[in-house]
C-alpha cells in the first residue's frame, strides 16, 4: 500500500493532467454535475493537505471530468488566495481574523469542517523514548526559557528521570500556519504566565530557534537534530516516524496523541453557528488537549457554474464518503452531528443557473 505521503506526491503530479472524460453524478453528490472538463484549484494547510490529497484522488477517480490542483503553502498563504480570488477553495487550521474579513473579493465565505487531528509535540533526543510534558514546561521550552533537556521543570514532569544535559532546539513553522495557531493558542491556554509570545499564524519564536517549510519541513528538521522538538500534525509526524510527547490534559492525565483522544477534544467543542470551534485544551479525561480543527474555505456565491458544481460535489464527498477515509491517512472523522451541520450548510453555496 502506497505511504500517505507518496500518495501525496503522486496527486501533486498528475493533478494538472486533464482528464477529459465525464462521469455522472452519484447518490452522494460524487458526480461532476456535467460533461467537459473543469479544474479546481485550492492551496493552504498542510495539516490538512495528506487527507486533502486522499480525498481528492478518490474524488477524481469517480469524476472523470474534474480536475483538483492542491498546491498547500500553509493556511495564511490559502486565506490570502482565496481572498483573492487566486484559488477556488482553500484549507485552513486557523479563522479569518475580523480586521480582513472585507478584503475577501468573493463577499460571504463560509467554513465546511472536514477532519480533526492532534498536533504531536515531536522530539529527537538520544536515549529519551517516553516524555511527558505539561502546559506550563511546554510554555517554557517553546519560549526559549528552558533551554536543556534536564531542566528541573521537564525532569519534574517525568517522575525526577535522569534527562540528558542536551540543548534545547526549538523547530516551528517558517510561513503563516495554522498549525502554529492552533499550538501557540494551547500555550496561551495551558502554559500560563509562562507563555508570553502570544498566538497567531505567527509568533517571534526566540532567535536561536529554526523553521521549517510545512508539517512535513518541521518534521524533517527534527529528525535531522538531535535535542530538537516541535509540533507536527499526526499524520506527517507518523509517516516521519517521530517520537511524541505525552500531554498533560485537564484531567491531570498525561495523553499520547491518538485519534480517539482528538475525537474526545472536538466532542466536547462548542460549535459556533458558522461552523467554527476550538478543541484545544477541552475537559475530559480523555482528551489529548493539542487538537486542531481543520476547515476548507469557500465563497457562498460561486461564479462559475462548473466549478461551483464541481466544488459543491467534492465538499459533499469529504463529508461523506470521504470520512471514511480519514482514519487511513491518522485523522480523525467529524463526529455525526457536526458532519450533519455541515452537509446541510451545502444549501448556501449558491451556484449560478
Amino acid at each position: 500500500m502506497r505511504s500517505p505521503r507518496l500518495r501525496r506526491t503522486v496527486v501533486a503530479l498528475v493533478a494538472p493532467v486533464l482528464i477529459l472524460a465525464a462521469c455522472g453524478s452519484s447518490s452522494k453528490g460524487g458526480g461532476s454535475g456535467g460533461s467537459g472538463s473543469t479544474t479546481l484549484n485550492g492551496s493552504g494547510s498542510t495539516f490538512q493537505q495528506t487527507f486533502d490529497q486522499t480525498a481528492i484522488a478518490a474524488f477524481q477517480s469517480k469524476n472523470k471530468g474534474v480536475t483538483i490542483n492542491y498546491a498547500g503553502g500553509g493556511s495564511g498563504k490559502g486565506k490570502t488566495d482565496v481572498q483573492s480570488k487566486t484559488v477556488d477553495f482553500a484549507g485552513t487550521d486557523s479563522t479569518v481574523k475580523d480586521a480582513d474579513v472585507a478584503k475577501y473579493q468573493g463577499g460571504k465565505f463560509l467554513y465546511f469542517p472536514t477532519v480533526a487531528a492532534p498536533i504531536t509535540v515531536s522530539y529527537k533526543l538520544n536515549g529519551v523514548d517516553s516524555l511527558q510534558l505539561s502546559g506550563p514546561t511546554l510554555a517554557k521550552i517553546f519560549s526559549g526559557t528552558v533551554k536543556k533537556w534536564n531542566d528541573p521543570a521537564i525532569e519534574n514532569d517525568n517522575g525526577n528521570a535522569t534527562i540528558p544535559a542536551t540543548d534545547i532546539v526549538i523547530v516551528h513553522r517558517a510561513e503563516a500556519s495554522g498549525t502554529t495557531s492552533n499550538f501557540t493558542k494551547y500555550l496561551v491556554s495551558a502554559g500560563g504566565s509562562s507563555w508570553t509570545l502570544g498566538s497567531g499564524d505567527t509568533v517571534q519564536w526566540p532567535s536561536n530557534s529554526q523553521a521549517g517549510q510545512g508539517n512535513s519541513g518541521v518534521a524533517q528538521t527534527i529528525s535531522n537534530t538531535d535535542g530538537a522538538i516541535g509540533y507536527v500534525d499526526f499524520s506527517d509526524a507518523t509517516q516521519a516516524k517521530l517520537k511524541f510527547a505525552s500531554i498533560e490534559n485537564k484531567a491531570n492525565k498525561f495523553m499520547p496523541p491518538t485519534l480517539a483522544g482528538a475525537s474526545a477534544a472536538v466532542a466536547a467543542a462548542t460549535i459556533k453557528p458558522d461552523l467554527t470551534y476550538s478543541p484545544l485544551n477541552e475537559s475530559g479525561a480523555d482528551v489529548y488537549p493539542i487538537t486542531s480543527p481543520t476547515w476548507i474555505l469557500v465563497y457562498a456565491n460561486q461564479t462559475d457554474k462548473a466549478k461551483g458544481t464541481a466544488l459543491k460535489n467534492f465538499l459533499n464527498f469529504v463529508l461523506t464518503d470521504g470520512q471514511g477515509l480519514a482514519e487511513g491517512v491518522n485523522y480523525a472523522k467529524l463526529p455525526t452531528s457536526l458532519q450533519q451541520k455541515a452537509i446541510a450548510q451545502l444549501a448556501s453555496v449558491v451556484i449560478p443557473a
